[in-house]
């Protein structure tokens, strides 16, 4: 970064601390403010749980309770450019009239709206933004995602507002910014309450296939793998042909199997004869074989195997972390930061190493070079969203690429998307991902595609003719950013590697996502969300238990990169705001995944999988209420709240029962606490459980569905979040909103998605400057389409 690097004052939470770290990654100085005891996390999991989350940042201690607190941290506010709070009352009165600061503030419901007050854990966000109702077997209980995803969703959307703070500062002043945890995961639902939205389905648990596309978990000899039938015809026939060499293809080779709605129809039929061929064959070695022939399979890993995986080592994925017994490793940043140079060592600090930041002198507010600060609008112009002014060219498709472009649009970023008939979009034209009321064949019509395309120009150009390079390379002069999801080699392949686009835009910042990264000996294995999702630790810690793991199906994985990738690019823009550099952030999805992957490394062989329960609190579980498939989920963090749970359901003497005083002995007899709460609850609905116990204090939600999330969920209601568009083709309907909430530069859904080529004109004659005769020209050559 610069040679004073932004300033972060850390107010901790299990829905902060992942941001924190985020931007230790990035280079920035983050400072954290403990109690006089030490941060809560320095006594979880014996220390791990701040190894993880808080080395590399600096340590000073405030009592905020004591009449001094504020005025302590005020004067380290004052030298300060973000105050990342995640404090559940926040820190508003420290932080007032510091016109220079970024607040971010990070709360499970957001600042507004008639929950705002409500706790919330990882499970009971995850029950109330969506995330629960997508995982698990149909007829079985919701199930949570290992190692708080939805403490992590909300983290690096803080990241991503802490940046955009930033970039809007160059503008202007800094200001408030609300991130609702709730809403970081209703908008990371992938299909999730899309099918709601455009076809009034609510599909159920899909257990261990995907909903959608035609991959799902698979027993090997010796554990799991993921992977399936491919997305292409090619992935199917090579598929099929492996199946005959070893006489294993059953009927599989009769015609009708050559119909992509046949197999999707009879996919449980496709599935068996796969599986009779998998299960015989170590996971590791099988997904080697599939590899080789471009087959996107891979094995299913635990995280303490992660060292061993040949691509996360050779890329230097791990960090060394010094701490007061001896080195640890760890895992890594989800990407390398800045221009390929990557944060591999860290040091724990102790509490109140660095008191003396509470004495210095507050340090200049820093400003943005005289080449790059721009002239703030006029007191009644239009509001100009962070990224306004940003032109970013989309290569990308399916959904890890374009939700990460769809971040930067809504920030106010012009995102130009580069499709074509000739090189389709599955999520336009593929039946078995299409969404919509209408007919499945209409390219434009797709609720999946127009979810994660608004804000967005569509331009049809066919990139495999010499005259289609040639205008892309003319509109890479004029873009400040190009985010891809190819596979490693197509960029090299299209002439268009980082050398040559540097040749073109010397200060372009260039993101590829591909699923491996562009170097190390994997670099060329094929990949989806699942296969990732598999290497990565997070489908292995899916389950019950180690003998029932059910895996996560739908695109978290992609829905993961997609963040971090906005988060690199907004990154690389201020980097070069403060350099003049642009920069290849050369991003591995299988890494972004894997960093998401909290303490599980450090905690070694005893992780496994655990279901709903956590490691310190009980009971904390997911309950059958009243009505069909409806669930509650309920977390219980200490004694005090087990005593108002035993008198909310009518068991005062629970509380005092030596069998269940603590939370110790509450995990020895599950049975017990577990029956007694769930009979109290299969008496009600779950709203109004949960209204019960949250009037005292305990965090409880309902696990709600697309339907629910859309229609009931009055939070969600009061803060907007479900936008009405109307589409040109589609029609109108709700899109999925913005999770941030910046208050003084909003982004927002502006437009639809693009209808296909919708923009090819005007974009190719405004940005290319080409001539209306060289459009016509290049249209007669079928170079537009």
């Amino acid at each position: 970064m610069s040679e004073q690097a932004p300033r972060v004052v850390e107010l901790s939470s299990p829905f902060a601390r992942f941001a924190g770290r985020l931007l230790v990654g990035l280079g920035h100085e983050v400072v954290l403010v403990e109690p006089p005891e030490g941060d809560e996390t320095r006594r979880e999991q014996g220390g791990d749980a701040f190894v993880h989350w808080h080395a590399g940042k600096r340590s000073v201690t405030v009592d905020l309770a004591a009449p001094d607190g504020t005025a302590q941290l005020r004067r380290l506010l004052r030298g300060a450019d973000i105050l990342l709070d995640g404090m559940e009352h926040g820190a508003e009165a420290a932080a007032e009239g510091l016109d220079q600061l970024v607040h971010v503030r990070v709360t499970p419901f957001g600042l507004v709206g008639p929950r705002s007050g409500w706790k919330g854990t990882d499970l009971v966000v995850a029950a109330l933004g969506g995330m629960l109702a997508q995982v698990g077997d149909p007829d079985g209980p919701p199930l949570r995602l290992p190692e708080n995803q939805a403490e992590q969703l909300a983290s690096v959307n803080a990241a991503i507002a802490a940046l955009l703070g930033l970039r809007a500062r160059r503008r202007g002043p800094g200001q408030l910014i609300d991130v609702s945890a709730q809403a970081c995961v209703a908008a990371a639902l992938e299909a999730g309450a899309l099918a709601y939205l455009h076809e009034d389905r609510v599909p159920p648990r899909p257990g261990s296939v995907h909903p959608l596309v035609p991959h799902g978990l698979f027993r090997a000899a010796d554990g799991h793998l993921g992977g399936g039938l491919g997305g292409s015809p090619r992935m199917w026939d090579a598929l099929l042909d492996w199946l005959r060499e070893e006489k294993a293809d059953a009927d599989l080779a009769e015609p009708r199997w050559q119909d992509p709605v046949e197999r999707k129809k009879h996919q449980d039929h496709v599935f068996k004869v796969v599986q009779d061929f998998v299960g015989t064959r170590p996971k590791a070695e099988f997904a080697r074989q599939a590899q080789a022939r471009k087959l996107p399979w891979a094995a299913v890993d635990l995280p303490h195997e992660l060292p061993d995986n040949p691509q996360l080592a050779a890329r230097d994925f791990f960090t060394q972390v010094t701490t007061p017994e001896g080195e640890r490793t760890d895992l890594g940043f989800p990407f390398a930061f800045p221009e390929g140079r990557r944060r591999t060592e860290l040091v724990v600090p102790g509490p109140g190493d660095d008191q003396g930041l509470l004495d210095d002198p507050p340090r200049a507010a820093r400003t943005a070079p005289a080449s790059e600060a721009v002239p703030a609008p006029a007191a009644d112009g239009p509001v100009r969203p962070a990224l306004d002014g940003v032109r970013v060219l989309d290569l990308t498709w399916v959904l890890a690429g374009p939700y990460c472009t769809k971040i930067l649009a809504d920030h106010g970023a012009e995102v130009i998307k580069v499709e074509s008939a000739g090189r389709p979009d599955p999520t336009r034209f593929a039946p078995f991902m299409h969404l919509s009321r209408g007919p499945h064949t209409d390219p434009n019509t797709n609720g999946y595609f127009n979810e994660v395309n608004r804000n967005k120009q569509s331009i049809a150009l066919d990139t495999r003719t010499e005259e289609g390079i040639a205008v892309l390379r003319g509109l890479i002069a004029h873009c400040d950013v190009i985010v891809e999801n190819f596979s490693s080699t197509v960029m090299t392949k299209l002439g268009l590697g980082y050398e040559a686009l540097r040749a073109i835009n010397p200060d372009i910042v260039y993101v590829s996502m591909s699923g491996m990264g562009h170097t190390g000996p994997r670099n060329g294995w094929v990949s989806y969300a699942d296969t990732v999702s598999a290497s990565s630790g997070l489908t292995g810690l899916t389950g019950w238990g180690p003998d029932d793991v059910v895996g996560v199906i739908y695109g978290h994985g992609d829905i993961v990169a997609g963040l971090q990738a906005a988060l690199a690019t907004i990154a690389a823009l201020e980097h070069r705001a403060e350099t003049g550099r642009g920069q290849h952030i050369d991003l591995s999805q299988l890494e972004a995944i894997a960093a998401h992957m909290g303490t599980s490394l450090l905690r070694g062989t005893e992780v496994g999988p655990a279901g709903n329960t956590h490691p310190a609190w009980s009971p904390q579980g997911v309950y059958r209420s009243l009505g069909a498939d409806r669930w509650l989920a309920v977390s219980v963090r200490d004694d005090t709240e087990w005593t108002a749970l035993c008198e909310v359901i009518g068991r005062p003497e629970l509380a005092t029962d030596e069998r269940t005083r603590t939370a110790e002995a509450r995990r020895r007899e599950s049975a017990l606490v577990d029956g007694a709460l769930g009979t109290w609850v299969r008496t009600m609905s779950a709203d109004s459980a949960a209204e019960l116990l949250q009037a005292r204090g305990i965090p409880a939600g309902a696990v709600q569905d697309g339907r629910e999330l859309v229609e009931h969920d009055p939070q969600l209601r009061a803060r907007g979040f479900y936008v009405h568009k109307e589409h040109p083709v589609a029609g109108a309907f709700l899109h999925e909103g913005v999770p941030i909430t910046l208050t003084r530069t909003p982004g927002g859904i502006r437009e639809p998605a693009p209808v296909l080529g919708a923009d090819t004109d005007a974009v190719l004659r405004e940005v290319a400057g080409l001539t209306p005769e060289r459009i016509q020209h290049l249209r007669a050559d079928g170079v537009l389409r």
